[in-house]
């Protein structure tokens, strides 16, 4: 089949291998001049299939409330843009209660494993090299902290994830480099779980879709995408503000993030998807010996504030918050300092700041969580996208899942929730 993929970050790039590889004649539209350039930029890289959970959960509610009276609120709200948000909010809400839940849990752990899965294979059998490391530990500062994580144990056990709860001297036999003067009370240690850089996956993936055959053209803005037994794209230069073109092929696959509600707007289908800004910092550790105790061994996370800190290479990654509303060029100063204190509360002085770089991404958000994969319900027209913060840890799956279903193959495993019809798209 002649398929166009609209979208290069991690799903779209994955989405491209995949299809490429299994015969497909792959063009890839990106209205940015190279992949990987906005959500899949500079995340915290963290791949964690038993932390791969909905926002929607069980008293976030509750939670998100009490957040927004605190200074390092995980999460916040970007002022008055996010009032047109409340629709989101109100089905996000109804996501919350428990039995929902439980079913939307275990359909992104069983994708977030496969996913896993698959990355390991393409990483073995393509020789792919990055920047990884292995090992996520969950830090708990307090018994409080311990006693709410209570939940998330059970979770994972029901879900016989290996996992082992460790003491705070546990913990810092994990990672030395801990701070001793930082209360800290437990630890969650995930052994087989692993830290990578998504940006550089996405262009060694590029490269092996090329060798399929894929091509990527770069800085084309998608204006339109017309549904039909021959879909077609309609699409403009954006460096040389060229004349529109308009090409049709046998099938679309949508991989375009939150901008996919422009997209699909006009054809009627209203996907309720929503940007939910994260940010993340990232510079040079202060010492370049790998095996010195400066910074995290491999990626951790700070359970209060919901925080990640990566090591990645050479360099260590500071990410997290959570703003609604938010505007894609405006830094919130708040969020930064939070990313900032967490970093100092564990490692201090064990990056260079003053080359430190900030980042600021939309994470494409469905209300209820998991992402939508598969035939939407127009003629031609294919999704894979709303993987919200997780589209690292789910994009190899999500991609081979996708060219499974359009060549008609069972994909191995029972993932009939995350169609696109659980949205009416």
């Amino acid at each position: 089949m002649r398929i166009a993929i609209i979208g290069a970050g991690i799903v779209g790039v994955t989405s491209a291998h995949e299809l490429a590889a299994d015969g497909h004649e792959v063009t890839v539209y990106e209205r940015h001049a190279g992949v990987a350039s906005e959500t899949s930029f500079a995340n915290a890289g963290v791949v964690a299939p038993g932390y791969v959970t909905p926002w929607a959960a069980p008293g976030m509610p509750l939670k998100v409330l009490r957040h927004l009276f605190g200074r390092h609120a995980p999460v916040r709200f970007g002022g008055a843009n996010a009032l047109a948000q409340l629709p989101w909010m109100w089905r996000w809400w109804r996501a919350c209660r428990p039995s929902v839940y439980r079913q939307h849990r275990g359909w992104l752990y069983e994708l977030a494993r496969f996913s896993r899965q698959r990355q390991h294979a393409l990483t073995q059998a393509l020789g792919l090299e990055y920047e990884q490391a292995s090992g996520v530990l969950v830090l708990l500062r307090s018994a409080r902290d311990l006693a709410q994580a209570q939940a998330s144990l059970q979770v994972l056990r029901t879900l016989e994830v290996p996992f082992e709860l460790l003491d705070a001297e546990g913990c810092r036999r994990v990672e030395p480099g801990l701070h001793a003067a930082t209360a800290l009370h437990a630890g969650i240690w995930l052994a087989q779980d692993e830290v990578g850089n998504c940006r550089q996956f996405a262009h060694l993936m590029k490269a092996q879709a090329q060798r399929h055959g894929a091509t990527f053209r770069f800085q084309q803005e998608v204006l339109a995408v017309t549904p039909g037994s021959t879909p077609r794209v309609i699409s403009q230069d954006r460096s040389a503000g060229g004349p529109r073109e308009e090409a049709g092929y046998d099938a679309v696959l949508l991989c375009t993030g939150h901008q996919s509600a422009q997209l699909l707007r006009p054809l009627r289908l209203r996907l309720p998807i929503a940007p939910v800004y994260g940010y993340s910092v990232t510079a040079p550790l202060s010492l370049v010996d790998e095996q010195s105790l400066q910074g995290p061994r491999g990626a951790v996370m700070d359970e209060k504030f919901k925080v990640a800190i990566s090591r990645l290479g050479q360099r260590i990654r500071v990410a997290g918050s959570a703003e609604l509303g938010g505007q894609p060029g405006r830094m919130n100063a708040a969020a930064l300092a939070t990313l900032y204190k967490v970093l100092d509360d564990w490692y201090p002085g064990a990056a260079r700041l003053s080359q430190a770089s900030a980042w600021k991404g939309a994470r494409p958000m469905l209300p209820d969580g998991p992402p939508v994969i598969g035939r939407s319900r127009l003629p031609g027209l294919w999704l894979n996208l709303g993987h919200g913060s997780s589209g690292w840890a789910l994009s190899c799956g999500s991609a081979r899942l996708v060219a499974d279903l359009m060549a008609g193959r069972d994909p191995g495993i029972d993932l009939a929730g995350l169609g696109p019809q659980r949205l009416g798209a």
